[in-house]
């Protein structure tokens, strides 16, 4: 089932069983992240996720040969959009534009998977670090490239970068702004798969219903406590646990992963 967002095209939304794709669908652009209705659309389309229990799993992914070439310079040469007004207003601008996608992925609940079929440059590389799970097209290339325009990682980068690479490879990243190629990117974990490109999305695709085929809400609360892992004590990420667990316990889902572990039989989980 192919649908469009409530605003535009401009993320295109298919479910496959329990599974949704999103396909960043602005080719002309190698899918720049810019404008009102892109911003609204990962908003309203990951809470429209959050709230169907029916989906699982989540790829995201580009249209035409990028996954997503950053913010638009065009726009920043000709300092519109975002990018005008004076310092307080463009980071205004910023804290209602691009910085609502990083606050949208920390809302979503189900987990998601980028399948980077192309460069993933500046805003692009981050937009894939927010993602739980990266696999990558051999072609694809990756940049924290601001400086190279002369700007910092307004979209949270040094915040995403460092907690998957280590610090002193984001900072590498960071502060040279080079481009590195897929083998870099899996050697340093950026990515944990490279395929083919013509096998990329039947890869993410196989990855995604292999986490589907798990109990909807414990999906949820699993994703939960690793996203509370980045910044909690010890303490404060075992009392979460407790607490998600203690509910787990009372799920229908678990008496029947139970049950069917004893019967020798593949589980039906539906979600309560």
């Amino acid at each position: 089932m192919m649908l469009n967002t409530p605003t535009d095209d401009s993320i295109l939304f298919e479910v496959r069983g329990h599974v949704a794709l999103l396909t960043l669908n602005r080719p002309e652009t190698r899918n720049a992240l810019s404008g009102e209705a892109m911003f609204a659309a990962f908003e309203s389309l990951f809470e429209k996720l959050n709230q169907d229990q029916n989906i699982r799993a989540a790829i995201l992914t580009g249209a035409g040969s990028a996954f997503c070439s950053g913010g638009n310079v065009a726009e920043m040469r000709d300092r519109a959009g975002m990018f005008e007004g004076s310092p307080e207003e463009i980071a205004q601008n910023y804290r209602n534009g691009i910085q609502r996608i990083p606050r949208a992925f920390q809302k979503l609940q189900v987990p998601i998977i980028a399948a980077i079929n192309g460069p993933a440059i500046g805003a692009g590389n981050d937009l894939a670090c927010m993602c739980d799970i990266r696999i990558a097209s051999r072609t694809a290339r990756f940049a924290e490239s601001f400086v190279k325009v002369g700007i910092v990682p307004g979209d949270g980068g040094c915040w995403f970068l460092p907690r998957l690479v280590g610090f002193s490879r984001a900072a590498e990243m960071a502060l040279t702004g080079e481009t590195i190629d897929a083998d870099e990117a899996l050697r340093i974990g950026l990515v944990s798969k490279l395929v083919e490109p013509d096998q990329l999305l039947a890869e993410a695709m196989s990855l995604a219903q292999r986490i589907a085929a798990n109990p909807p809400q414990v999906l949820r609360w699993t994703k939960q406590l690793l996203l509370q892992a980045r910044t909690a004590t010890l303490d404060e990420a075992l009392d979460s646990a407790g607490l998600w667990q203690g509910q787990a316990h009372h799920t229908a889902d678990h008496a029947e992963a139970v049950a069917a572990f004893f019967d020798k039989r593949p589980p039906v989980f539906k979600g309560n």
